[in-house]
């Protein structure tokens, strides 16, 4: 979870682009009441009215309340599918992932769990402290697993589901350990070295359970 963009556009049209800064713009609004009041203490008309558009508006790009916060989970659901797909050749796909983990542990990334920023911290008090939100990313996680089953590929479907689910499942079990201790009060500096030898630890065992991906 970053909710960033690099201002590059991506190669995306003017359109999309606009659409794109909509759909942050509404999201920060709707998750700045949230933090302030309660996810459950906030309407959806105070959200269409903080940011300046009418409530049919605000369901055109979120179907549910849920969503307002969770968009910035959107731009990760397929993150682990374009690192398979865009890997480099001779690359496999759990040393992509794994490299992909790894850097983001380096770099701070929100999604990795490793971020101390009080902003981020506060944000994931709302996300784990409300449990609609919790079910909600749920449907998150499964077109995670999904874009990631397609990428994965070859001939078994079944099999490529069930190594999406559990390199998906060692993912979101890493952040959530780096995240409850940056939540008990450790430092991400400090956390980082056993951070990466947890994901290292995780990512062999994944290569010995699934050696036909890797």
């Amino acid at each position: 979870m970053s909710g960033e963009t690099d201002g590059s556009g991506g190669g995306m049209g003017l359109r999309e682009r606009k659409k794109q800064r909509t759909y942050q713009a509404i999201s920060d609004a709707a998750i700045g009441l949230f933090l302030a009041k309660g996810f459950d203490q906030v309407s959806v008309a105070e959200v269409a009215a903080a940011a300046e558009i009418s409530k049919p508006t605000l369901f055109r790009y979120f179907p549910a309340k849920e969503d307002l916060a969770l968009h910035r989970f959107a731009d990760h659901e397929d993150e682990a599918a374009r690192v398979v797909t865009g890997r480099p050749a001779g690359l496999s796909p759990l040393d992509a992932l794994r490299q992909h983990f790894l850097a983001g542990l380096d770099r701070r990334d929100p999604v990795s769990g490793l971020s101390d920023e009080p902003a981020v911290l506060a944000f994931h008090r709302l996300l784990y402290g409300t449990p609609s939100l919790v079910a909600r990313l749920r449907a998150y996680v499964t077109r995670s697993e999904e874009a990631l089953a397609v990428a994965l590929g070859g001939p078994d479907p079944l099999g490529a589901r069930l190594a999406a689910g559990q390199i998906v499942a060692v993912r979101r079990i890493l952040a959530e350990e780096n995240w409850r201790r940056i939540e008990a009060g450790e430092g991400a500096d400090a956390v980082l070295p056993e951070a990466v030898a947890a994901a290292n630890l995780a990512f062999g065992q994944l290569r010995t359970g699934l050696a036909a991906y890797f």
